[in-house]
């Protein structure tokens, strides 16, 4: 009969559990997949329809092309990032050193009278890219909350609660 010893004094690490959890996986899949599509789009049919819009909705549509980029390049590095943690190639700690070097931007959309002179797959995509930035956003914060916030050393479960409760706390911010 084999026994398993679980440590009471030392709760399970959400942070690296959510790094390689199954919602992330997901994620993952979702955000380039919708790279893949974007780029595929402006490479594609999205350059057809650029050209046959008039000049002030031309420069918009370049505008916002080049805002939807940056954040998906943006949004992909810190995805394979975190990726690296779920295949145990870095460490939860060496992924928040580099992901300074990652700028969840804050996103500036268009209005909607300025999104109307676009190409409707576009808006879409750009729509696709904001929900994607908001759970990026939402997971980080939760993953990456401070470390030194005040646990109860009475209850493990308190430590998690704390984690949660920052993230919430950031995206209200």
């Amino acid at each position: 009969m084999s026994e398993v010893y679980v440590e009471v004094n030392s709760p399970i690490s959400f942070r690296e559990k959510l790094a390689s959890s199954q919602a992330f996986s997901q994620l993952f899949r979702d955000g380039m997949g919708l790279v893949e599509e974007t780029a595929a789009y402006l490479d594609g049919e999205g350059r057809k329809e650029s050209k046959a819009l008039p000049r002030a909705a031309a420069l918009t549509y370049a505008t916002e092309s080049m805002r939807l980029t940056t954040r998906l390049m943006q949004l992909a590095s810190w995805l394979l990032l975190h990726r690296a943690v779920k295949e145990g190639e870095m460490s939860l700690s060496q992924v928040n050193q580099e992901k300074t070097k990652v700028k969840l931007s804050p996103i500036f959309a268009a209005d909607e009278d300025t999104l109307k002179l676009l190409p409707e797959t576009l808006v879409v995509l750009i729509q696709r890219s904001i929900v994607l930035a908001d759970q990026v956003r939402r997971l980080d914060a939760t993953i990456h909350a401070p470390a030194d916030m005040p646990r109860n050393t009475n209850n493990p479960v308190e430590h998690q609660l704390g984690l949660l409760k920052a993230a919430f706390e950031r995206k209200a911010q």
